[in-house]
């Protein structure tokens, strides 16, 4: 693997770092802010917000711009926007913070997909994605247990000190590491960009991404309050938690970018969305049994964010048939796709929490998998009429 997927890694790293210590802030940024648990953990769904406008929009902007140049201007406005979060006053100045952070993400990772396909042959296209998303995984291991440490010990706001120090080492990294020349498509025109908003077959596998993805999150974003709340444990055994909750993540994204080389985008998401389901169902049960709850946590860990690199390069293969001439918006569109069903997630998580408490998110996230169980057959079927066809 080229040493270029390095500089993506230890980028995706800082950025999965800002993305996912918020799960483990919420009920200390609650408490230090004296908002509701609701009300913090909606900034999960700000920054998933500005991910689903930066990727698709600020992709087609940038499509003429060099990837290494492009690259190292998210890393500054990544790190600006944690800075003032680390500065913030108030809660309304940290929702503008995670918003564009979140903007710097959206782009990075749609660019990153496509950076990272062309670095390698066409059968390593999802290992490639998997390690370049390591870093997200990486990051749930080392990144957000240290965060949600600081948070807990120092203040959440010398969380966000520590990840914008981690965006300068990015910053470096990309700086050395990644190659001028690196391959650039043509720019789509704005006919070509609308052909991926309207083409029905890249619409459901977005769809499909936004439901297998957010079900996870309507239960995931109140991880700290549940294991604290239902489970019992106390606010320090909660940073160990998800140490072990980013250790399964990482085994299984690898796991899940080598079953979708092996056996196909389709048949691995089918999988991976099906045990989901089951687990998301046991975890209904098990949540207010200590153990039983860390246990299923941890399982449920192996297949949370394995779908990834399946539906990564399941969008890129789509694009490259139907949209040729603007596969980076294709992508950008499925990491918006990503985050909305991150916002909706946590937003669906939130109300359920208000209104029927923290023991009733996994059921509900449940069904919202399901949902992405059923779609990814039916393209899968889909695909295969088209085979037919052209054979």
């Amino acid at each position: 693997m080229p040493l270029a997927l390095l500089a993506l890694t230890i980028s995706a790293f800082a950025i999965g770092t800002t993305e996912f210590v918020i799960v483990g802030l919420v009920p200390t940024i609650a408490e230090q802010l004296s908002v509701s648990l609701p009300s913090a953990g909606l900034l999960v769904s700000i920054y998933a917000l500005g991910v689903a406008i930066g990727a698709p929009v600020l992709t087609a902007l940038t499509g003429r711009m060099p990837r290494k140049q492009l690259l190292l201007a998210l890393m500054v406005l990544f790190t600006a926007g944690n800075l003032l979060a680390w500065q913030a006053p108030g809660y309304g100045t940290l929702v503008i913070a995670r918003l564009l952070t979140g903007l710097a993400h959206g782009v990075f990772f749609s660019i990153g997909s496509t950076i990272a396909t062309s670095l390698v042959p066409k059968e390593k296209a999802a290992s490639a994605i998997a390690i370049m998303f390591g870093g997200l995984t990486v990051a749930l291991v080392t990144g957000v247990p240290l965060g949600t440490f600081i948070g807990q010990h120092f203040g959440w706001r010398e969380t966000f000190l520590a990840v914008s120090l981690l965006g300068v080492v990015a910053l470096i990294a990309s700086a050395v590491l990644i190659p001028k020349n690196i391959p650039q498509r043509a720019t789509a025109t704005l006919r070509e960009q609308l052909q991926v908003l309207t083409h029905p077959r890249l619409l459901m596998i977005y769809a499909i991404t936004a439901l297998g993805y957010g079900g996870v999150f309507t239960a995931f974003t109140f991880l700290a309050p549940m294991m604290q709340n239902l489970a019992g444990f106390s606010p320090s055994a909660v940073s160990w938690i998800l140490l072990g909750y980013g250790v399964s993540v990482a085994i299984g994204n690898i796991w899940g970018g080598k079953l979708a080389d092996k056996h196909g985008a389709v048949p691995a998401l089918k999988i991976i969305f099906a045990a989901l389901v089951v687990l998301l169902l046991v975890f209904q049960f098990t949540a207010s049994v200590q153990y039983a709850a860390l246990a299923t946590v941890l399982v449920m860990g192996i297949f949370a964010f394995g779908n990834v690199p399946g539906l990564q390069v399941y969008v890129v293969q789509k694009a490259e048939l139907y949209t040729p001439a603007a596969v980076d918006v294709a992508s950008g569109l499925n990491i918006a796709a990503f985050n909305v069903g991150i916002a909706l997630g946590s937003i669906i998580g939130g109300q359920t929490v208000e209104h029927y408490g923290l023991a009733q998110t996994p059921w509900i996230g449940a069904v919202i998998v399901m949902a992405a169980f059923l779609l990814i057959g039916i393209s899968g079927r889909l695909d295969k009429t088209v085979n037919v066809a052209i054979g």
